[in-house]
């Protein structure tokens, strides 16, 4: 796998997407995030900054929740698979990200889960199934132990339990070189420029790596592209990653830790892809044990990092069905 260059090495900035519009204003990054669908586009104000959204239909809210390095695009075939089944999908764009606000402050976990759980409020709804994937997951897991009454079902995929993951990255000596590029982010700047260099090359291929035998095609990947070239992105995209590391010993990732030791009490539904080269299978399992109420696990065979993206269809009907689920199995 190739991750990040570790050396220390890098290019030069560069902010052209990859189709070579430039973007500098707020209204062309605008056109870069609100992509046309059958979904609607608007902002929505929550602990203190603004969060871009695409929704689409009626009944109970369902937030999903993106990865690095993606957007809300990636749950493009979510949003419909979803409304088609009766719920109001929503996905949003994490602080930093996409059409949302790009702060100086507060990628730290916690505040990040607080802008999730906010957007809940803020849609005028008492609670929603969250739905996350990779750095998504993590705030899933986190939202639904910080603020349980707001969280109706919880759905994490390609991403483990936030005390699994900690004790993962240093204690598993596999995890941690498949989670280099992590290790990598921690240097200052070089890991930036890599990301937006060459119309945000790396981005698209750390994408196709991360991915199994279903690869994404040419259309994604420019749109994630283009994406990470919005001005401050890629800085903003890599921050939650620097806290994740650099607290780890200092008195505010301890007490997080020790936060997170609080059972998630919601029904919560895990999955992951066989082939997943990024968290493997044997870091992601086993989250369960922080879980006081019904939960599955569901092992994608033959998918990578990005099942929902890369089986769609299996994906959404896996998702559907448990949603649909009175009755969750443990």
């Amino acid at each position: 796998m190739t991750a990040l260059d570790t050396n220390g090495s890098g290019s030069s900035a560069s902010a052209t997407p990859a189709a070579g519009s430039s973007i500098s204003s707020g209204a062309s990054a605008a056109s870069v995030v609100r992509l046309d669908g059958p979904w609607t586009h608007r902002d929505v104000a929550a602990n203190g900054a603004r969060f871009h959204i695409a929704e689409l239909g009626d009944g109970p809210l369902v937030l999903l929740l993106h990865g690095f390095p993606q957007f809300w695009w990636t749950w493009r075939h979510q949003l419909t698979a979803l409304a088609d089944a009766g719920y109001r999908a929503v996905a949003m764009d994490l602080r930093g990200v996409g059409g949302s606000d790009r702060t100086p402050r507060g990628y730290d976990p916690a505040n990040l889960a607080l802008d999730i759980t906010g957007v809940v409020r803020s849609l005028g709804e008492p609670d929603a199934a969250l739905v996350g994937h990779d750095l998504g997951g993590y705030l899933a897991w986190t939202a639904a132990a910080m603020r349980p009454k707001l969280v109706r079902r919880l759905v994490v995929s390609s991403m483990p339990h936030p005390r699994r993951w900690r004790s993962a990255m240093l204690a598993d000596f596999s995890q941690s070189r498949a989670g280099s590029y992590i290790w990598g982010f921690q240097r200052p700047w070089v890991p930036e420029r890599q990301l937006v260099a060459d119309d945000a090359a790396l981005t698209g291929r750390l994408i196709r790596e991360w991915s199994g035998p279903r690869q994404p095609d040419d259309e994604a990947i420019d749109a994630y592209r283009r994406a990470m070239t919005i001005p401050s992105t890629a800085h903003c995209s890599i921050e939650p990653y620097r806290w994740m590391v650099r607290s780890m010993a200092r008195p505010d990732g301890l007490q997080f830790n020790r936060r997170m030791k609080t059972p998630v009490r919601v029904p919560t539904l895990h999955l992951h892809g066989s082939l997943d080269q990024v968290m493997r299978t044997r870091s992601a399992a086993g989250s369960g044990e922080y879980v006081e109420a019904p939960y599955r696990w569901r092992l994608f065979d033959g998918l990578g990092h990005f099942p929902h993206e890369e089986d769609p269809e299996a994906f959404s009907t896996e998702l559907v069905n448990w949603l649909k689920d009175p009755e969750p199995d443990r």
